[in-house]
């Protein structure tokens, strides 16, 4: 059996939703109708989860072998305000701690971005810090896992920040065609 773990907060985790309608069961699903059935999907989504805190939590995921590592975190650090310094270092700390126990592993980043109304630079600092991690640690990238969800009422529960299951099957379309390259 192979594992792929997908790595994340309450996007990873189907907040509000049954775990079955989650992107990553989804994609369990997608790759037992491919044909793909030595892999298992492990969800690592928790909700609330920051860049800071997966970098602790990152630890226990690691001591079994990991095949694919999709590192979907970085959400919450935008919905903060926090530095984009300071996640940028937390999310090449997990994928240093991630390369450093499964060496052989392939590494998936999916990008998160913050709407533009937001004032001044952040926003355009907090894209571009995703980008430019996929290109120093030479990583497949999804630019933006919320690409077509984000700001869609129809796609999202009522609290406007989550998607429902809809926007969850598009997640699942994002991640599985960066995916899809690495079976």
């Amino acid at each position: 059996m192979k594992n792929i773990l997908i790595f994340g907060d309450s996007l990873t985790a189907g907040y509000g939703l049954p775990a079955s309608q989650a992107y990553p069961s989804l994609i369990q699903e997608r790759l037992k109708q491919e044909g793909y059935t030595a892999y298992k999907v492990l969800n690592g989504g928790l909700s609330g989860d920051t860049t800071a805190g997966g970098t602790h939590r990152i630890d226990r995921w690691v001591n079994e072998p990991i095949d694919i590592f999709i590192l979907a975190l970085g959400a919450n650090d935008g919905l903060r305000g926090i530095p984009t310094r300071e996640t940028s270092q937390n999310l090449q700390e997990i994928i240093s701690k991630v390369r450093n126990k499964c060496p052989e592993v392939k590494i998936i980043l999916s990008g998160m971005e913050i709407p533009d109304i937001v004032p001044g630079r952040y926003a355009a600092e907090f894209r571009k810090l995703f980008r430019e991690l996929a290109l120093e640690n030479n990583v497949h990238f999804i630019p933006f896992l919320l690409e077509g969800v984000a700001g869609n009422r129809q796609l999202n529960l009522p609290d406007g920040v989550h998607p429902n299951a809809e926007g969850q099957k598009l997640l699942a379309q994002h991640t599985w065609s960066k995916l899809k390259e690495l079976l």
